[in-house]
């Protein structure tokens, strides 16, 4: 297995990924708003690739903070493929995760996670992983 930076040859096997996280899409919309995201020096996409397929995906963005001092990242988006989970891609996804934020001198990494029961095993590897649950997240479409 490789974890390495995103390329558009990956964003086929992307759309599946993307889907598994809740989130459909088209290969057209999406490569669209990779090319974009891709622009912005703040922003990192990185993939989990095993047999020639992409079967992870994190992205990352690298922000300032108005409640304490610092740089963090937060990662905006986690999935690994469902045929893929327990054996150990998320682990060392989420280790590369933690690398690229200490290159952009963040000394926090954070994550939001559904409420859904079907987010309670996601929670737990979250949890196992060093992370604490500590707010709810609120959203509301304009």
């Amino acid at each position: 297995m490789e974890i390495r930076m995103i390329q558009q040859r990956d964003y086929e096997d992307l759309v599946g990924l993307m889907e598994n996280l809740g989130y459909p899409t088209t290969i057209e919309d999406l490569s669209k708003r990779f090319d974009v995201l891709q622009e912005h020096a703040d922003y990192e996409a990185l993939v989990a690739v095993k047999d020639g397929r992409v079967v992870g995906f994190a992205g990352l963005c690298k922000a300032l903070a108005f409640e304490f001092t610092g740089v963090y990242v937060r990662i905006i988006a986690f999935v690994v493929n469902s045929n893929n989970r327990k054996q150990g891609i998320g682990m060392e996804l989420l280790k590369e995760c933690e690398q690229w934020a200490i290159q952009q001198g963040a000394d926090t990494i954070v994550l939001n996670s559904g409420n859904r029961e079907e987010r309670q095993a996601a929670h737990a590897f979250y949890i196992a992983n060093g992370f604490v649950g500590k707010s709810t997240g609120f959203v509301k479409k304009i």
